[in-house]
């Protein structure tokens, strides 16, 4: 967790009035994820990083926080930019609060875009970016429907971009409930992590070189994106 305080955080900003693009990836580390599945989730989160520092504009502009969703639902890194960025290590264990982990992150975006507007730093549409090879086991909570609800209505006030991506045997027909109408859940193909990175890094570098507020075409996901036919 990132243990910087207000005044180091308004301290930072002010060094860097770059406009931000905030991204969250939220991990499923449950413990069906143990063995070649965290491993590569972990080398693609470190390639997104090295990726995006060693982009000048990229490094200035997107900030990453990263949520793990486990036996617990956790803050493993608060927003901060590649270059300062340490991916912390993932540790498969427990079920699949899915709900909870999105919950964390809507809050935790909402965090941080007050302090940008107190900072008058502007901001770019942010990300929810989640990664699953589960189905969510709080799914028959009122925190689902809220999580759910939550997702939608800031994607349909243009407040948030959300992302799903199912991993190996994940229930890609509950991870589409969640995901906003009109952008479907996708499902990786094998273990490719790292064209899904790599993918990730290029999406957010072509937005941190646009305008906020701009619409931009993004990447073609080919290479990692698995279609059942």
């Amino acid at each position: 967790m990132s243990d910087q305080t207000p005044f180091t955080t308004a301290l930072t900003l002010a060094s860097n009035p770059e406009p931000r693009c905030p991204c969250v990836l939220v991990l499923d580390t449950s413990a069906s994820m143990e063995g070649e599945p965290i491993q590569q989730l972990q080398r693609g989160v470190q390639l997104l990083v090295d990726e995006l520092s060693r982009d000048g504009l990229a490094s200035k502009r997107v900030e990453i926080a990263v949520i793990a969703f486990g036996r617990e639902v956790r803050l493993l890194s608060g927003f901060t930019s590649p270059n300062t960025l340490t991916p912390p290590p993932l540790t498969p264990e427990g079920v699949t609060p899915m709900a909870e982990a999105v919950l964390l992150a809507c809050d935790a975006l909402e965090a941080r875009k007050q302090v940008y507007r107190q900072a008058g730093i502007q901001y770019y549409r942010p990300w929810i970016f989640l990664i699953t090879d589960g189905e969510p086991t709080d799914r028959d909570t009122p925190r689902w429907r809220e999580a759910v609800q939550k997702v939608h209505a800031a994607e349909a006030d243009k407040k948030m971009l959300f992302f799903g991506v199912a991993v190996q045997h994940a229930n890609q027909q509950l991870l589409d409930v969640l995901c906003p109408p009109g952008r479907p859940s996708v499902k990786l193909q094998g273990l490719h992590f790292a064209e899904l990175f790599r993918w990730l890094s290029a999406s957010l570098k072509g937005v941190s070189s646009s305008a906020p507020g701009t619409q931009l075409q993004l990447p073609s996901p080919s290479g990692w994106i698995s279609i059942d036919l």
